[in-house]
């Protein structure tokens, strides 16, 4: 090869390897915040009876500068099989992990492992609630099992190691220590930050104990609900605030330290009957409100750097919880059923320069999309087994003419906690059949029909009145067509 070949040669390669580096850069970072438990009902953004209480100045910026989705939904709203959707992008007869008991398969396709072919670094920080090594993560620090909220272990490749703080507060430190030294900077990345928080026991930061002290949390209109115009699965779980919910391990009665005071308090108070029960609502919500408040820290600081280093331009924050939670609403705290304040979730992205600041969007969504979402932001071909769809037309405020009109449900892990029973369904955004089924429900099976527009607190089922029998035969077809697209085994 002669001299000017050769320089010809070496400068086809240093343009060919400097169009690599401008296209990598053009790609996306993506951060992914995720917490416990977290109702949309305590998200600011949200509006709804506790808006005025400030609980998420800076989760609220990510809709303030972006998008909030009012219709997002889970397909199980239970902690570990939402976290295997998030991964899969797949329901949960598919991904294999249908409750909270049992192994994950981590062989299994994830969007991570896609991302990480594709030329993305990945990393996970937080709670994930699937034993095992994690794959498809160049980096990953987790909370075992549930984790701790104070003095937290974590799991890593290296193995387990105890950390000292609250737990937010140490997976914020971790988070940072990613972003500013530990990351490849000349590739982008998807980063994942999982909050415990807000999960039962709802232990708040020492700090925060303060919060909310002489003021009365709004109350549902259906705290004490009767459960007259519902089946036997309303009746007959196991998750009221009135008798589930436990006196030292929920509202720290009898504990010493910073519940002393509470304790002292209580036990002069004497209450009984709805006043006790009024007392344990505010007692749970001002704790769990205390507990979102070191979550939205979190956040605060995460933004905070994001502008400060000059990676907010090219940063997709997105935030989300795995699923709903009852506030007081029918009596209950938790989650499982496919009533609309567990059903549904929060969802907020903030994208400078395709997301609208301010935008809302009211399509039905679910987490099967998140998976597919993320690798479309990458540029990247999902698999052909993921089940979800891309939101980023929706991000970009394009409706396809296509897009879904029903969602799929179902709950699997009965008898269980809180024993709520097995059950599945189909949602639009008026109407939702709910099927119950099993051998302790009555004859086998439970059917509940619900008028959202008519009736958004799903008070009265309508699945015996005549009026709505046109809707019940539509949406039994509907469902039948729902398991069958999304290929769920017909003994269910």
């Amino acid at each position: 090869m002669n001299t000017l070949s050769a320089v010809l040669l070496g400068g086809v390669l240093a343009l060919a390897s400097m169009m690599q580096s401008v296209n990598a850069a053009k790609k996306p970072n993506i951060i992914w915040i995720f917490s416990d438990d977290h109702s949309f009902q305590t998200i600011g953004a949200y509006g709804g009876r506790l808006q005025k209480l400030n609980m998420t100045p800076n989760i609220d910026r990510i809709a303030k500068e972006g998008m909030r989705f009012d219709r997002c939904y889970v397909s199980n709203s239970i902690c570990a099989p939402s976290r295997a959707v998030l991964l899969t992008g797949k329901h949960s007869h598919l991904n294999g992990k249908i409750d909270n008991r049992g192994p994950y398969n981590h062989d299994q396709s994830s969007f991570a492992k896609v991302l990480q072919k594709n030329g993305y670094q990945t990393a996970m920080i937080g709670k994930i609630h699937l034993s095992g090594a994690m794959q498809g993560f160049d980096y990953w620090d987790v909370l075992p099992g549930q984790g701790a909220y104070n003095n937290p272990d974590f799991i890593s490749a290296k193995g387990k190691e105890k950390n000292t703080g609250y737990v937010s507060d140490v997976i914020t430190d971790k988070t940072l220590n990613w972003l500013k030294g530990q990351r490849d900077k000349e590739k982008p990345f998807m980063l994942m930050m999982h909050h415990k928080a807000p999960h039962r026991n709802w232990t708040p930061a020492q700090r925060h104990m303060g919060k909310y002290e002489g003021i009365t949390i709004p109350e549902p209109s259906t705290l004490f609900d009767d459960y007259k115009g519902r089946g036997s699965a309303a009746r007959d779980q196991d998750m009221t605030i009135d008798k589930t919910m436990r006196m030292k391990y929920d509202l720290k009665v009898g504990l010493d330290g910073q519940f002393a005071e509470r304790t002292k308090k209580f036990n002069a108070a004497k209450l009984e009957g709805k006043d006790l029960v009024k007392w344990k609502y505010q007692t749970y919500m001002k704790d769990y409100l205390r507990c979102i408040w070191a979550v939205d820290e979190s956040v605060g600081k995460v933004l905070g750097y994001l502008d400060e280093s000059g990676l907010g331009e090219n940063t997709i924050v997105m935030y989300c919880s795995d699923q709903g939670f009852y506030m007081g609403e029918h009596g209950w705290f938790d989650k499982r059923f496919m009533y609309e304040e567990s059903f549904r979730t929060p969802l907020l992205v903030k994208w400078p320069g395709t997301v609208k600041p301010g935008s809302v969007n009211s399509d039905l969504t679910q987490n099967i999309d998140f998976a597919e979402t993320f690798l479309d932001m990458a540029g990247v071909e999902a698999p052909e087994e993921m089940q979800g769809e891309s939101l980023i037309p929706l991000m970009k405020g394009k409706t396809p003419s296509d897009w879904r009109k029903s969602l799929y449900y179902h709950y699997y892990e009965y008898p269980g906690s809180h024993s709520v029973k097995r059950h599945e369904g189909v949602s639009e955004k008026r109407f939702k059949l709910i099927r119950f089924y099993g051998k302790d429900v009555p004859n086998g099976e439970e059917w509940e029909l619900y008028d959202l527009e008519k009736d958004p607190s799903e008070m009265q089922s309508q699945y015996s009145n005549p009026e709505y029998a046109p809707e019940v035969k539509r949406l039994k077809v509907e469902l039948q067509r729902l398991r069958t697209y999304y290929k769920v085994p017909e003994e269910n």
